[in-house]
């Protein structure tokens, strides 16, 4: 008799439980959070400092990377390809033959050695590439 009267009192439960539901949300939204910097950086490349005004390309050029491990890649609306030095050229004659515009930057790592960007410029002039913009950081005022 004692236990009928407690169940007697209260009512169903009718409500869903949304904590768990909000448990996991906030932690994929701390997971989107801690991942969407990641995806936007790309190739790490540790850029030169430079005092020159910044230049505005479009979304269309072509972005040859020098990673300090020496690796050469090609970036732009295509995605990213990695190329070798004997691939390089021919592999840009293809992207630049459905193209109107011609936009080429590189961007080496400081820590790549000297000779490893004049290879890759001289393998760009090979190709038929006159201009190349060269991406740097810019230098922070102190």
């Amino acid at each position: 008799m004692g236990m009928q009267g407690e169940h007697r009192g209260r009512s169903a439960l009718s409500e869903i439980n949304v904590t768990p539901f909000v448990d996991v949300m906030l932690v994929l939204l701390v997971i989107f959070m801690v991942t969407a910097p990641l995806i936007q950086q790309g190739i790490p490349v540790d850029l030169p400092k430079a005092k020159a005004e910044s230049l505005t390309f479009s979304e269309e050029a072509l972005i040859v990377t020098v990673t300090k491990e020496g690796e050469v890649f090609v970036e732009g609306p295509q995605g990213r390809i990695a190329v070798t030095l004997s691939t390089l050229a021919p592999t840009l004659e293809e992207l630049l033959a459905v193209r109107q515009r011609r936009d080429l930057f590189l961007k080496g790592d400081r820590e790549v050695p000297y000779g490893r960007i004049i290879e890759v410029m001289s393998t760009l002039r090979r190709a038929g590439i006159q201009k190349i913009g060269m991406i740097t950081e810019p230098e922070r005022k102190r």
